[in-house]
């Protein structure tokens, strides 16, 4: 049951991440893919995988990085 789990998590962040390559805007993209990157996370911590849990936690710091870019050039260019 556990192992039904923990594959179930894997399989939804599979589901998210593969949902935001279809999304239309920079934006939409990378916030969806940071929360599908963050769930991979949880999954690495599960499955003990010390890649995953280091290339997501990248992924989500880029991704953070990158939000806050579009939001800081969105504001500037609405003023």
């Amino acid at each position: 049951m556990y192992n039904l789990f923990i594959d179930g998590v894997g399989y939804f962040a599979l589901v998210i991440n593969l949902y935001s390559m279809s999304t239309k805007g920079e934006y939409k993209l990378r916030l969806i893919s940071l929360t599908a990157n963050a769930i991979y996370i949880y999954y690495g911590f599960l499955i003990k995988a010390s890649p995953v849990i280091i290339g997501c936690t990248i992924a989500v710091c880029l991704h953070a990085y990158h939000l806050k870019r579009l939001r800081v050039q969105n504001n500037l260019t609405n003023d």
